[in-house]
């Protein structure tokens, strides 16, 4: 039995502190970092809107931040592919309705 592995491909900005991630298998799935900023650390930099919508990228195949600007992977902030696939399925917010 394979377990599907999740791996992200695109993650782009959502409203407020949220953000769709495009896997391998074709879901999108909508993950709210906002939990996470409020228990600071590592995630209180997502804090500044500039830096969240800026630096978001995929790194280790996940949701990502480059914090050194130079896509270090050691260099970012990331968050569980699992828990990322996790969330809430969605429609692709790029489509465009015709």
């Amino acid at each position: 039995m394979n377990e599907y592995f999740p791996e992200v491909v695109q993650a782009v900005p959502g409203e407020g502190r949220t953000v769709y991630a495009y896997f391998t298998d074709g879901s999108i799935h909508l993950y709210d970092v906002a939990p996470l900023i409020r228990q600071g650390g590592v995630f209180a930099r997502l804090e500044d809107e500039a830096f969240f919508r800026d630096r978001l990228t995929v790194l280790n195949a996940t949701v990502a931040w480059d914090v050194s600007g130079h896509y270090d992977p050691t260099s970012c902030i990331d968050i569980d592919p699992f828990e990322v696939y996790g969330a809430k399925t969605v429609s692709d917010p790029l489509e465009v309705a015709g």
